[in-house]
């Protein structure tokens, strides 16, 4: 599923001076768009981004302070204009009733100011090299664009997936391996159109792996936040299906549309409106409060804003992602060589022709023993006697005759 392309929004400097400009304070913009003065403050400030619906109202609100100020700048340079014409139509009478008495002499001084009128034209060129910059943006490192990007929305990732795990160690650990992960990837990244949608999907993933039960951490319990209300809230989101909580936290604490938040999480449209809505039960069934969308997601973000998250700094993540892809790739060739050690050993000790196995040996039965040659009986005397007297009628086999 594709998602909508953002609408594009102008640098947190530029939007803190559009508002200021406009002499609007931040809880007047906050109210005009829909949100908190705390989330206003975190779009000026760069911390966070907005997204889905409140993107776009912050977008047109810009667009139009943006307007109105071109439109008061166009009528102050019109203004100006207008005021210096007057000006100059106030000075030309002046001049002429100067020149009347006495036009000859006044011919030298007008000729004088033609090196004046020939040298104004001489600084014109003067703007271009101001230009020369802004035609020229400085390009920056792979390792600067990956510390901007780390530094403008960690802060923010860590306190999201802190709504999804309720762990605070385990939401930092899983930021910083989706930034690691973006970081061995990051040509593929820097080219996506939301690098920070990316980072935000892959440190979902992680933290809501079903192998973190697992792990030894997972078995002590972090101490619950201070406050009775966000403790109760936390525990209701933590009762959610991990496929409901994620879709919850994107579509009312993240802000993103329904669209996006479908695409993020991999489901079709009507899936993902069927989760929002369970999820949006469920919490409304044990916090009556919160059934109005708007005080869910001030709530969400109040949550995430009230825990102290810290996130580790771009280059030592940097760093710790490098040392995990040497260890990996040492260990991928310490295996490498370990089988073909042991396939070669193989091949060199293996028979080179077919050895049918000897058959163990088994006690035969019934068989009477064997006894040595002795003095024959009287019987066996008997017998014998009896046998060579008869062998001349035998068969003819026992003794052939020659004809």
């Amino acid at each position: 599923m594709t998602r909508s392309p953002a609408t594009p929004l102008p640098p947190p400097k530029a939007r803190r001076r559009l508002r200021e400009t406009a002499a609007l304070t931040q809880t007047q913009l906050a109210t005009r768009v829909g949100v908190t003065p705390g989330i206003v403050r975190a779009w000026e400030s760069g911390r966070t981004t907005p997204r889905g619906r409140k993107r776009e109202a912050y977008a047109r609100l810009l667009k139009t302070l943006a307007e109105e100020e071109a439109a008061r700048q166009a009528k102050r340079k019109q203004q100006e204009q207008q005021e210096q014409q007057e000006q100059q139509e106030h000075q030309k009478p002046d001049e002429k009733r100067e020149s009347a008495p006495a036009p000859v002499p006044k011919l030298e001084p007008e000729s004088k100011p033609e090196p004046q009128s020939d040298a104004q034209p001489a600084p014109e060129p003067e703007p271009e090299p101001e230009s020369r910059p802004e035609s020229a943006p400085v390009a920056l490192t792979p390792a600067q664009a990956f510390d901007a990007l780390y530094a403008f929305s960690a802060p923010a990732l860590v306190r999201q997936t802190f709504l999804l795990t309720g762990r605070r160690e385990q939401a930092r650990e899983s930021v910083e391996r989706a930034f690691q992960a973006a970081w061995e990837r990051w040509p593929e990244v820097a080219r996506d159109r939301d690098p920070v949608g990316w980072v935000r999907a892959t440190a979902y993933d992680y933290a809501l792996s079903p192998w973190q039960r697992f792990r030894p951490r997972h078995r002590h319990p972090e101490p619950p936040p201070a406050d009775p209300g966000d403790r109760t809230l936390l525990n209701t989101l933590l009762r959610l299906p991990p496929r409901h909580r994620r879709t919850l936290v994107l579509y009312d604490g993240v802000g993103l549309d329904l669209p996006e938040t479908a695409a993020e999480t991999e489901a079709s449209t009507p899936a993902t409106a069927n989760r929002l809505l369970h999820a949006r039960e469920a919490v409304a069934g044990r916090l009556p409060a919160l059934a109005d969308p708007q005080v869910l997601h001030r709530r969400l973000t109040e949550l995430a804003s009230n825990e102290r998250l810290r996130a580790a700094e771009p280059p030592a993540v940097r760093r710790g992602g490098e040392r995990r892809a040497r260890l990996r790739t040492r260990a991928a060739i310490a295996f490498t060589v370990a089988l073909i050690g042991t396939t070669a050993l193989t091949v060199r000790t293996a028979p080179t022709h077919y050895e049918p196995p000897v058959s163990p040996g088994q006690a035969v039965r019934g068989v009477p023993h064997r006894v040595a040659p002795g003095a024959l009986s009287d019987e066996e005397l008997e017998l014998r006697q009896k046998l060579r007297d008869q062998m001349q009628d035998g068969p003819e086999r026992l003794l052939p005759r020659l004809e």
